[in-house]
């Protein structure tokens, strides 16, 4: 748990983004860990498949359930945080209309997009950029024959890793040889021609992967993304195939052998609101769900990788779920089917494992420290813990303390109200809980619009 110095800590502009997108129903990826209570059976056998099975070269898939409001994301958004933690290299993917899982190309490419790890930035080209950089203080940055030298030795090394794509590892040898034979071009040119600049400044300008107008390196970065390029384009770097449905298994499993070769443990895949898919038109969802079924087939024939799909109870049991599709249905139907809680299982039902009333009293005090950072007022002073557990017997009373979201919704507006002046005993506490729940009603209609269809 994050303690309450460090929440206080917090200069008053971050807490304030806070709040605003706790307004919205979100936690911002980064202070997930601030509001971390609860679940730890969860979570505790989690990070014991993390160390003891995927970086050992196991592979899993888990479904997240839980009806809206539950926490879902946070739930994942904690995963993401535990992962990178222990050394796995993430790639968080929130399935929306512009990254339809229907779509595999679009997901891959947002796979490798919104990849992170032990390295600076985000996406695959920080990751390859940071790669290039720690090359250049090995032999690979030499001169001449042994530079030459050292570059075909990690060529050979890169193919010879069991399992990785012939047209990856050639993908990657390219990236260094245009990368360091530029480089030396460059610097050779500059002495010829008698100008003068510091290494540094060198150093700075060339490995400045992204932007150095290098039309060779824009098109290998390209490539990695999962973006398209002609066979004659691709041809001079021995590579003859770019990023379909048929190739990309064998393209994540190189990039995890990559990712592995570099020094994480492994992948962590975490795909967010697969529930979206029963508000799409039947072709549209059995384009979905057989892409769902391609993953784990992926899984199954990986190592070193764990994947994560967010979805609402409806997922498993409506016909529009994935029993509607037979080739998924057969692979998952006993997910849902145990009656009690398996801490090991494929099923992760938050639902079913609520926070208790301690844990969210707990989540309440954060959420009142923040909000007085925020906008620099006394908080606790004016909504006290006694209220904050009057809220959570409301929610009880109703019927849904399960949720999270309420909650949060709930105790912020309270908050607002008890910082501009209003005493918190003439609170209509029940109309509070009304006017959140429309709010959540009005956001889960939003997000549950068959958009993908257009």
């Amino acid at each position: 748990m994050i303690s309450k110095e460090e929440i206080e800590q917090l200069k008053p502009f971050q807490a304030r983004s806070i709040i605003e997108s706790l307004r919205k129903g979100t936690v911002p990826v980064d202070f997930v860990p601030l509001f971390t209570v609860g679940r730890t059976n969860w979570l505790t056998f989690i990070e014991d498949d993390f160390e003891n099975y995927i970086a050992q070269g196991g592979s899993k898939v888990r479904f997240i359930s839980g009806d809206y409001g539950d926490g879902k994301t946070h739930f994942m958004s904690v995963i993401h945080h535990l992962a990178l933690a222990r050394g796995f290299a993430i790639s968080f993917v929130v399935l929306t209309r512009e990254v339809p899982i229907h779509k595999f190309e679009t997901v891959y490419q947002n796979i490798v997009r919104e990849l992170r790890g032990n390295f600076e930035g985000i996406g695959i080209r920080s990751l390859l950029k940071s790669w290039l950089q720690q090359l250049a203080q090995t032999d690979i940055n030499a001169k001449g024959a042994n530079g030459e030298k050292a570059r075909a030795s990690l060529g050979r090394e890169l193919q010879e890793l069991q399992g990785m794509d012939i047209n990856f590892a050639n993908a990657l040898t390219a990236l260094v040889n245009n990368h360091f034979t530029r480089q030396a071009s460059t610097q050779s040119l500059v002495q010829t021609s008698g100008q003068s600049s510091s290494k540094d400044e060198h150093t700075d300008r060339d490995s400045n992967i992204d932007s150095d107008g290098n039309s060779d390196h824009e098109l290998l970065l390209h490539w990695f993304e999962g973006g398209r390029a002609t066979k004659k384009e691709l041809k001079p770097f021995q590579i003859y195939e770019f990023l379909n449905k048929t190739n990309s298994k064998q393209l994540l499993n190189s990039l995890i052998l990559f990712l592995r070769y570099i020094g994480h443990k492994g992948m962590i895949l975490l795909f967010d609101e697969m529930e979206t898919v029963i508000a799409q038109s039947a072709s549209v969802r059995s384009a979905a769900y057989e892409n769902v079924r391609l993953l784990i087939d992926n899984s199954e024939s990986s190592s070193f990788l764990h994947i994560f799909f967010s979805i609402i109870p409806d997922v498993l049991i409506s016909e529009k779920g994935f029993k509607s599709y037979d080739a998924l249905w057969s692979r998952v139907r006993s997910i849902g089917e145990t009656g009690s809680l398996n801490f090991r299982g494929v099923l992760v039902d938050i639902h079913r494992t609520p926070l208790t009333t301690e844990e969210l009293i707990e989540l309440g005090r954060i959420l009142r420290t923040i909000h007085s950072n925020s906008y620099r007022w006394n908080a606790q002073e004016s909504v006290k813990d006694k209220l904050i557990e009057q809220i959570c017997i409301n929610q009880k009373k109703m019927g849904v303390l399960s949720e999270v979201r309420l909650f949060i919704k709930q105790l912020i507006r309270v908050l607002d109200m008890a910082e501009q002046g209003q005493s918190t005993e003439t609170m209509d506490m029940k109309q509070q809980i009304i006017e959140a729940r429309r709010e959540i009603e009005a956001e889960k209609v939003e997000q549950l619009q068959p958009s993908w269809d257009s």
